[in-house]
């Protein structure tokens, strides 16, 4: 596959499915199974250290899922499984100008409605959300990565049955845990 790929960069062809170039990949352990996340630090710089500074640091292990929407994203990061906020850094720089779509499958990160305040929390589209995008009305949502396996796992979480909770509108009744995030060898 390594030569596959070194065959198909130089002849500037892109390989579907796999990490393109040199941007990192993750892989992300939840109850449900295992979810493989190429990062685009070609596209979203800023976003993609971010997020790795929280994955280095270990942030994400114990997080859980807290809002779910089969027919939206599902988004998570944030808090630990007793529902209560983890600390995080400071807010980034939202790069949602980066040319990047929210499509089905790409991870996005999680703000207010101050564009600049993305800290921890990220969510998975699970369908298209287009007009989560930069547009003329709304600063958007950064895309920095996309699913590369495990879709059948982010559609098993999206599928969780979910009540109004204290933590969001679409909070799953059994929790999804986010067991760990670390970078693929």
């Amino acid at each position: 596959m390594k030569l596959f790929r070194l065959i198909a960069s130089l002849l500037g062809l892109a390989v579907v499915g796999t990490a393109q170039g040199a941007n990192p990949v993750v892989i992300m352990e939840t109850s449900l199974g295992t979810i493989k996340i190429e990062l685009f630090e070609d596209k979203s710089p800023v976003t993609v250290k971010n997020f790795l500074t929280y994955v280095d640091d270990k942030h994400y292990d114990g997080t859980i899922f807290h809002r779910v929407k089969d027919t939206f994203m599902i988004q998570g990061g944030g808090f630990d499984a007793d529902g209560k906020e983890k600390k995080s850094r400071e807010p980034i720089k939202n790069e949602a100008s980066n040319g990047l779509s929210n499509k089905k499958g790409t991870l996005a990160m999680a703000r207010t409605m101050d564009p600049d305040s993305a800290t921890a929390q990220f969510f998975v589209n699970t369908v298209d959300n287009n007009f989560l995008d930069k547009n003329d009305g709304s600063a958007g949502y950064c895309v920095f990565g996309k699913v590369i396996e495990g879709m059948d796992i982010v559609d098993k979480i999206k599928s969780v049955k979910t009540v109004k909770g204290r933590l969001s509108d679409w909070q799953p009744v059994e929790t999804v845990t986010i067991k760990s995030v670390r970078r693929a060898k």
